[in-house]
């Protein structure tokens, strides 16, 4: 496009656009106003729990501290909490409008700020200790005003008319299966803070886009600027990455001119792509996927310590459950009540998985790999039981501890079925990045056994992008309630 039209044309955004755009500003501020006031008053309020109420009575020093003098300890951990909370991204625009996101960052800054507070009353100590009563009330109360006042936020921004005002504007130039699919969700989930304005053909062959129909056209790249200044658009995505370097390159000019975010959709990245990352080699940029939330050693940490705890706690109340139904399967079918199968883990590494018998001895005499079907001739009476209320998997509790599994995760699946899975689902060996578990997101949104193996590889990576301790919880919680519904 000349250089002479851009330059008659500026982007010139409407006075109702040009308020919107300074809201996003003053929410941001209002968050970080706003919790560092919910801190230091938490901490203020958790010294007068701690000395000013009953609580003074335990402890050997409590009872000769005033709950002033705990102003200092309070100011000092309002401010070491504040400058933690900008490390968890929990002021980036895009999580404002998901609370079960910003809970998640917020209980990870909390853990933290205790661990790193009790470290620095050790190291900075006095003549008086501070007291370790004063700062477990502190991080239950503070976190829990925190999580009250992001909810409190989150319902007002969340308000459509406030909403709106924060969403930007996306235009896409091409089209592609990709854009159809992020076109797709960001239409559909409305905590997004994108809003699709519309879509132009690409430059390079207009005539091959696949027309959107419920994404407007909005003309060709020949009366681009006017489409930016007209549509108010704050963000162009190029999604037709068959451009030429010199028509791509244009068209991130035309947006740098009128002050519009310019992105891309990178080909050969189909899945994952929220963990990609630009790194710079030699002052060459390279961009792969190089990052999971299970790679980050604290992360790897937390999702271990909740599988030992799990684990053993599961192993223990169910041991009475596995011995009873042990001896139902031993009294219809006799022989070996625990089966044991060989799975594959993580990074392919194959292990045994433990479960209680549910079909006839020699079920498999043929060697032929399956799945279970409805109503398989070779399950056990008791066996139907077992699986319906998954009382057959308890074994694999033991598994956990082991740590060939955990709680939450893929489900793991047969060496022969994925020498065949591999080569016709794609991206199926993506699963194999984390170990696998004893449920999981794809388990409780109802695709298990043989069902849909696309769907089911989709819900698994959407698992290993969005990990989170909450998610797994939420995961735990899910299967317990489908569980009591198929009764």
């Amino acid at each position: 496009m000349p250089h002479e039209i851009l330059a008659a044309k500026p982007a010139i955004f409407s006075e109702e656009k040009a308020r919107g755009r300074h809201v996003a500003p003053r929410v941001l501020f209002a968050c970080i106003a706003g919790d560092a006031l919910v801190i230091l008053l938490s901490l203020a309020f958790s010294s007068w729990l701690r000395f000013g109420t009953r609580l003074a009575q335990f402890g050997t020093a409590a009872r000769w501290i005033n709950w002033t003098e705990y102003f200092g300890h309070a100011a000092f951990g309002a401010l070491l909490f504040v400058l933690l909370l900008p490390h968890r991204e929990l002021y980036d625009l895009q999580r404002i409008l998901k609370f079960r996101h910003v809970a998640a960052l917020i209980l990870k800054a909390a853990v933290t700020w205790l661990l790193v507070f009790m470290a620095f009353a050790w190291l900075l100590r006095s003549d008086r200790e501070i007291s370790r009563i004063y700062v477990l009330v502190a991080f239950a109360v503070t976190t829990a005003s925190l999580l009250a006042w992001r909810f409190l936020l989150y319902k007002f921004v969340s308000d459509e008319a406030v909403a709106h005002r924060l969403r930007q504007r996306i235009l896409f130039v091409g089209w592609s299966k990709a854009a159809g699919s992020l076109a797709r969700a960001i239409t559909d989930d409305h905590r997004q803070p994108y809003e699709i304005a519309g879509h132009i053909p690409s430059a390079h062959d207009p005539e091959s886009g696949h027309d959107p129909v419920f994404v407007r056209n909005l003309g060709n790249q020949e009366n681009l600027t006017d489409v930016l200044r007209e549509e108010e658009i704050d963000m162009v995505i190029a999604a037709d990455m068959s451009s030429s370097d010199a028509e791509t390159a244009s068209l991130a000019s035309v947006c740098e001119k009128a002050m519009v975010d310019f992105k891309v959709i990178p080909r050969g990245f189909q899945i994952l792509l929220s963990c990609l990352r630009l790194q710079t080699v030699s002052g060459v940029p390279v961009l792969g996927i190089s990052y999971f939330p299970l790679e980050n050693p604290f992360n790897v940490m937390v999702k271990l310590l909740v599988d030992w705890a799990g684990g053993l706690v599961g192993l223990l109340l169910s041991a009475p459950v596995i011995g009873l139904f042990g001896l139902l399967v031993y009294l219809e079918s006799p022989g070996p009540v625990i089966y044991r199968q060989r799975r594959v883990g993580r990074h392919g590494r194959p292990f045994w998985i433990y479960k209680i018998r549910s079909m006839r001895m020699n079920a498999e005499g043929d060697g032929k790999a399956g799945w279970t079907v409805k109503d398989d001739p070779r399950r056990l009476r008791i066996g139907g039981f077992m699986r319906r209320w998954n009382i057959d998997e308890l074994p694999q509790f033991w598994n956990v501890l082991r740590g060939d599994m955990s709680l939450v995760g893929p489900r793991p699946e047969r060496p022969e079925l994925i020498d065949i899975f591999k080569e016709e689902i794609s991206h199926y060996n993506a699963r194999h990045n984390i170990k696998p578990g004893i449920t999981g997101w794809a388990q409780v949104n109802g695709f298990r056994g043989d069902t849909d193996l696309n769907e089911r590889v989709r819900c698994d990576l959407y698992y290993i992008e969005n990990w989170s301790p909450l998610l797994d919880f939420q995961i735990m919680l899910m299967t317990l309630i489908r569980q009591k519904n198929a009764a």
